[in-house]
């Protein structure tokens, strides 16, 4: 069985750039539905039980067809988003140091040109998805809660919901808003120790 993680903070821990309300929906409404929605498709296939999300979501193609589509969405739907809690923090913001910060360097030139091309993308991404950043610094997007292990890629080392879940509430339709705000929370320590992970 799967269960909805706790948040490492309260609710209105990041109610300068998140509210209290929108936390509050995001966790316990719509992440609790991808776990419950999860776990009644796991129940229905008994060969499934005991695998980890990431190993669903992996060998997706290989799953029975008749629950490869609750898997990889409200799979999906859970793995992303047990992430996305913890790239967030109140104490977050500013720039990362150390390795992270080389290369993102590396990559793009400076750290605001990173910061322009992930926020470029996250703009750009038609619908509901998710943008991230992969070990190798690419940046790259998915629609609705697909998953980067499905697609044969590495687990993400940050992501971004920009489903209009994460920020309506807040931002109404500025999703740009929503996105400028969100860099003052990152929590560049967890992203940098998913650099090894």
């Amino acid at each position: 069985m799967f269960t909805l993680p706790d948040l490492p903070y309260d609710y209105d821990a990041l109610g300068a750039v998140i509210s209290k309300e929108i936390m509050q929906l995001h966790h316990d409404k719509h992440h609790q539905t991808y776990v419950d929605k999860l776990n009644a498709a796991v129940e229905s296939t008994p060969e499934l039980a005991g695998q980890s999300i990431e190993q669903l979501l992996t060998n997706l193609t290989s799953l029975p067809e008749s629950v490869r589509g609750a898997v990889r969405n409200h799979g999906g739907g859970h793995y992303n988003h047990s992430l996305f809690w913890q790239w967030m923090s109140p104490d977050g913001g500013g720039e990362p140091t150390g390795e992270l910060a080389e290369a993102i360097i590396a990559k793009y030139g400076s750290f605001q040109a990173f910061v322009d091309e992930f926020t470029a993308k996250s703009l750009a991404l038609f619908g509901s998805g998710w943008t991230w950043l992969q070990p190798d610094m690419s940046i790259v997007t998915t629609a609705n809660q697909d998953s980067l292990l499905s697609q044969g890629l590495d687990a993400p080392i940050l992501g971004l919901d920009v489903w209009e879940h994460a920020y309506y509430l807040d931002y109404k339709n500025r999703r740009d808003e929503y996105i400028k705000a969100w860099w003052n929370v990152v929590n560049w320590d967890f992203v940098a120790n998913r650099l090894h992970s």
